[in-house]
């Protein structure tokens, strides 16, 4: 991973962060860390314990950030929130998956900002 693009996914997940927040959620967890994997946000939304996937893309040349959540990273994001839940004693919670897609300017600023509540 390019310097630029790792820096890039660091201020998605920081503009994600920052979103969230202002609508509402309390995160309660950034960069969880397991054997597996790593989920960019934990958060809650009215109680429900929401997994946030962020993608960030400096340009839409190759489509939107959010598509490039595949059925495989799907999968791996299903087998990392059970770990949490299971390491947390919260396996009976109520929880989903939201994807947010950051598309950067080229001044790095955000031009565009998709939130997909219950994404898969």
């Amino acid at each position: 991973m390019t310097v630029r693009r790792k820096r890039l996914g660091i201020k998605g997940e920081e503009e994600a962060f920052k979103y969230l927040k202002k609508i509402g959620y309390r995160v309660i967890c950034r960069n969880y860390t397991c054997a597996i994997g790593e989920i960019d946000l934990i958060a809650l939304d009215r109680g429900v314990i929401v997994f946030v996937e962020v993608r960030s893309h400096s340009s839409a040349e190759y489509g939107l950030p959010q598509e490039s959540v595949t059925k495989r990273k799907q999968h791996k994001l299903r087998q990392l929130a059970w770990q949490y839940l299971i390491t947390h004693g919260k396996t009976d919670s109520t929880c989903r998956f939201d994807v947010i897609g950051i598309l950067f300017d080229m001044e790095d600023g955000v031009s565009r900002l998709d939130h997909i509540t219950n994404a898969f």
